[in-house]
């Protein structure tokens, strides 16, 4: 009896080709990866937006927890750092100063964290539907920027009453937070590959977000604090403010506290942040964009 032996995988895989045949989860190219996000913008905002009502369903005071927890967390901050600790000697608006840097690190900082769980919390989904995987990061941080925009009209509302006046340069705001936007897509899609893989990264995220948010000048003035009162090179400030977090808090303060005047090169580094962070952002989450899944 004769035995006909099965072809050989490499020779199906070419007879695949050669009929025009792809695996069903093969990465596309770039650009039709981009295009195909784009098409299913309204199912990103659609997540993002049900994400947000769900959230805080269950709960007697609902979405008012989005503005009332950074607000409990910077009331005791502001007790923490500003009285105890002395951090708001020589800063006249503390509380102005105080409520922006916590604010903005926190949209960045709930946009990262979120971001790394998006691809391992929703294995069930991915392993069901055929979608750009970036959709899911995408969706996260749309969730936060519409949290954002809440907080954003109370810390106004707290700017004024504080002192502050509104003036033409109020209208850069949106500038800086597209920017942030763009840099906090681009940090996300870099967490969800990470977490997809890195089991550990969930539980060192709070670690890492604590300590950046000690280095981004949240409770204090960067460059008082570090040359003027602990005597550390200029250097050691300047690398300060030019971690994305600080740049965007310091631009954003320059634009609401009048007396507040960051170096000039905040600005450079919230654009160069914000190009380098969704363009590599975009190019390393799609490289692994048939792998998002498996195991």
């Amino acid at each position: 009896m004769s035995h006909v032996q099965d072809p050989a995988p490499a020779s199906l895989a070419e007879l695949a080709r050669r009929h025009g045949l792809r695996p069903a989860i093969a990465r596309p190219r770039f650009a039709a990866y981009v295009h195909q996000l784009w098409e299913r913008r309204h199912f990103v905002l659609t997540y993002a937006t049900s994400r947000n009502v769900s959230r805080y369903s269950g709960s007697a005071l609902g979405q008012l927890w989005q503005v009332i927890t950074p607000l409990l967390n910077a009331a005791i901050y502001y007790v923490m750092f500003g009285l105890i600790l002395g951090g708001s000697h020589g800063i006249d608006n503390y509380p102005a100063f105080l409520l922006t840097g916590m604010f903005v690190f926190t949209y960045t900082q709930r946009t990262v964290t979120a971001g790394a769980k998006s691809i391992s919390g929703n294995l069930s989904l991915i392993r069901a539907l055929h979608f750009p995987r970036a959709s899911l990061p995408l969706a996260y941080t749309i969730q936060e920027l519409q949290q954002l925009v809440i907080s954003m009209g109370v810390l106004l509302v707290i700017v004024v009453i504080t002192g502050e006046l509104p003036n033409w340069f109020w209208l850069m705001i949106p500038i800086v937070l597209v920017l942030q936007t763009m840099f906090n897509i681009g940090a996300g899609l870099i967490m969800a590959r990470l977490g997809s893989s890195l089991r550990d990264l969930n539980q060192l995220l709070p670690f890492i977000m604590r300590t950046w948010l000690y280095a981004s000048g949240v409770f204090f003035a960067i460059h008082d604090k570090v040359v003027n009162s602990a005597g550390l090179p200029e250097w050691v400030a300047t690398t300060m403010y030019l971690n994305p977090a600080a740049s965007y808090i310091e631009w954003m303060r320059d634009i609401l506290i009048g007396d507040h005047t960051p170096p000039g090169m905040v600005w450079v580094s919230c654009l160069v942040w914000a190009v380098l962070a969704l363009a590599g952002g975009f190019w390393y989450f799609w490289r692994a964009e048939d792998r998002y899944g498996r195991g």
